[in-house]
């Protein structure tokens, strides 16, 4: 066991708690970040069936009424990722610290807290929709499709929510294959029930609104049941729920600012991105356009890193649980080093490939020769977002949240600093430039941060103590 015990001058040694060593392998990372990646995978072709469905009606306003809907309601649930986020970093490290309950009591809180939210988001109906239609400012007939579909789409809430935290749960587990059956359910649900409701109901966007309620309740619902079925059903898992831990104060505060930070967080990461679509706009809607394709394939490339993400939150968190840092240290390496190899490879293929899809993706000759004239740069990002997404999930599993908070606040004002003077000298390559200086560094923020705690995260083993 390696020496933790010494402690900076001045400084108490650190307290003593077991370990539990285990051995962290590649296969390890691959048999979380495979249905990981597959699941984050299926997420945009909901949307895509989405427009596609209201699309062929031929009505633009019910086409503009969705988009805008989906896109209020992408943020408001962004602003709950703590909830999937926090929940897998402490189940995680539940796992490693042997919890008999496999993190019961942090699943419990998350679906308490995903209740709560839902039914509130749903009370506030009506001073959410006003304010999404004064900053979004649709046509009238786009405001009364906007209108329909959030009024249907909101009944959602509880549930979303509810699977974010199911979700958290069954990856903090390394149990992905089911994290990723959910995900799937909740897409595959949603594209049948969206041609069955729009199509042969005759529905319009209120079907395709309730087409995404049924697949998040046909997800929460099976979530559930695989959870109580996990704790041998509803009599054993009642018997293992303490109460007064459930609700134990200084544990809902740990989540409660977990749930802060990852939601300054997650607002800073949209930031950035609204920052990037509004200077692509101001250069006209050529540019903005090329950029919209290019951002697309960025996002898929980040689908397949999000899953490496999943396997570094999973594993370093379990590391931390069972206090034992060479598995921390090599689940890092090897998320890292995969990572490497991973971006290498989806670099090569944006670029390969990235002609071909701009041309599938746009008839419009002028947008497609701003797409492959910035392909290069958007392609590198593959690369230089790679350290990112590993570091992002290492911070999470580690529940360092305040690394993750201020790194993001660091990078968000290095990207902005960034947009500024090259954009001003190099026009939209600048911005891309930019993009790609902002994934370096939170990458590089957010490793420096970890490795100045990550001495603390790891207490003495009582046999490793030093005798009194």
């Amino acid at each position: 066991m390696p020496d933790l015990a010494a402690a900076p001058p001045g400084q108490a040694a650190p307290p003593t708690r077991p370990s539990y060593p285990f051995e962290v392998r590649s296969a390890d990372v691959f048999r979380i970040a495979l249905p990981a990646a597959v699941a984050f995978i299926t997420e945009p072709l909901v949307g895509l069936v989405d427009i596609t469905v209201i699309g062929r009606l031929g009505d633009a306003a019910l086409l503009g009424g969705l988009v805008l809907g989906a896109l209020v309601f992408d943020v408001i649930f962004s602003l709950a990722y703590f909830l999937r986020v926090g929940t897998a970093g402490l189940t995680a490290q539940a796992v490693g610290a042997r919890d008999p309950r496999d993190g019961l009591m942090h699943v419990g809180r998350a679906i308490l807290v995903a209740l709560l939210l839902g039914v509130l988001l749903i009370a506030l109906t009506q001073p959410l929709l006003w304010v999404s239609a004064r900053v979004l400012a649709p046509q009238p007939d786009v405001a009364s499709a906007l209108a329909v579909y959030f009024g249907v789409r909101i009944l959602s809430a509880p549930f979303s929510l509810i699977n974010y935290a199911l979700l958290g749960w069954f990856y903090g587990r390394a149990n992905a294959r089911t994290g990723m059956t959910l995900q799937i359910l909740i897409h595959g649900v949603n594209i049948v029930l969206n041609v069955v409701f729009v199509f042969g109901l005759g529905w319009g966007v209120a079907g395709a609104a309730l087409a995404t309620v049924c697949g998040n309740v046909a997800a929460a619902l099976l979530g559930l049941v695989l959870l109580v079925r996990h704790y041998g059903g509803p009599r054993h898992l009642v018997a293992l729920i303490v109460p007064a831990e459930l609700l134990d104060a200084p544990a809902l505060r740990r989540m409660f600012s977990l749930s802060r930070d990852i939601t300054i967080r997650s607002a800073a990461l949209m930031a950035s991105y609204a920052y990037f679509a509004a200077q692509g706009s101001r250069a006209g809607e050529t540019v903005l356009s090329g950029n919209a394709i290019l951002m697309n394939m960025l996002m898929i490339m980040a689908f397949f890193l999000d899953g490496l993400a999943q396997a570094a939150e999973q594993l370093t968190g379990k590391a931390v649980g069972a206090n034992w840092q060479p598995a921390f240290d090599r689940a890092v390496r090897l998320a890292a080093g995969w990572g490497v190899l991973i971006g290498l490879a989806l670099t090569i293929a944006a670029l390969l490939g990235g002609p071909a899809l701009i041309d599938l993706m746009t008839t419009s000759e002028p947008v497609r020769a701003v797409a492959k004239s910035f392909l290069p740069l958007a392609a590198i990002t593959g690369l230089t977002g790679m350290p990112a997404f590993v570091m992002d999930g290492v911070v999470s599993g580690a529940t360092l949240n305040t690394v993750m908070r201020n790194g993001m606040l660091a990078s968000l004002a290095v990207f902005l600093v960034a947009a500024v003077l090259l954009q001003a000298a190099l026009g939209n390559a600048g911005l891309w430039l930019a993009l790609n200086l902002f994934f370096i560094a939170r990458g590089a923020i957010l490793w420096w941060g970890m490795e100045r705690r990550k001495r603390r995260l790891f207490a003495v083993s009582p046999a490793a103590a030093p005798s009194a």
